[in-house]
């Protein structure tokens, strides 16, 4: 990737957290939850926890192949998912 592109991404993402983080701080402090969406995508600021860092890469309920990001802003890959799909897909399944 070329750096004049690296430096549009990553000053696209760091405006995407800057809107993120500004919406929160518009509510009152009693009403901020500090998850939402901005741009359509969600964004979650609150400290992580074991359980949702494995339920954003493992959730096999989950049908979702992406599941919003545990902390900071996006999605991440569900591979309970992408293991379902590629099992599926196996000879003599």
């Amino acid at each position: 990737m070329n750096r004049r592109l690296r430096r549009k991404l990553a000053l696209l993402a760091v405006g995407v957290v800057a809107a993120a983080v500004a919406k929160e701080l518009r509510k009152p402090p009693e009403a901020r939850t500090w998850t939402g969406t901005v741009l359509g995508l969600p964004y979650d600021f609150r400290l992580p926890t074991p359980e949702r860092v494995v339920r954003e890469f493992w959730d096999p309920d989950n049908d979702a192949l992406l599941t919003p990001h545990t902390f900071g802003v996006g999605y991440g890959v569900n591979l309970a998912r992408v293991a379902r799909v590629l099992s599926r897909r196996r000879p003599g399944r």
